[in-house]
């Protein structure tokens, strides 16, 4: 036993990466088939608030235009897409992984901890990374919540304010 490398640092073999991608792209499109769009993705709120969060959350791995490889970046496997450079999925699937995450990757369930709005906001601003250039995206960062506390409110348990 033990006969297959687990460790990062070492590739999967082409057949079985294909078919880890076949079933994860399947997976996807079969179970967001049914998710409800909002129709205001381009609300400056909710970009607002989707910039804080994914900035927090997400650009460690996942980064931004302008922002150099992290240490965490680097180091897995496999690699998280450089979101401001790939192409992009429907909204329904970025909703879909961002909520319930991705098994055999780092990219964690975020509903567990996050409502379906502020996942929306998320996605809203995910959507208008490709079209950003480094200065455009530091101003929306900019232009984020500063209190991630205060975006958090509806969140139970959720907020580092002393009861």
């Amino acid at each position: 036993m033990g006969a297959y490398d687990i460790g990062a640092d070492s590739p999967h073999t082409k057949p079985v990466y294909w078919l880890i991608e076949q079933l994860r792209d399947r997976s996807i499109a079969v179970r967001s088939r049914d998710v409800n769009v909002p129709a205001n993705l381009g609300d400056v709120k909710r970009l607002q608030s989707g910039a804080g969060l994914y900035t927090e959350m997400c650009s460690g791995c996942h980064l931004g235009p302008g922002l150099e490889k992290s240490e965490i970046s680097q180091g897995l496997y496999p690699r998280a897409p450089e979101l401001s450079r790939e192409e992009q999925r429907s909204p329904k699937e970025q909703f879909w992984i961002i909520k319930h995450g991705v098994k055999l990757t780092a990219m964690p369930a975020w509903g567990k901890t996050h409502s379906d709005e502020l996942i929306w906001d998320m996605v809203a601003f995910v959507r208008q990374l490709p079209r950003m250039s480094p200065a455009q995206y530091q101003a929306a960062i900019a232009s984020a919540p500063e209190d991630h506390d205060a975006m958090m409110k509806d969140m139970p348990g959720m907020t580092k304010t002393a009861p």
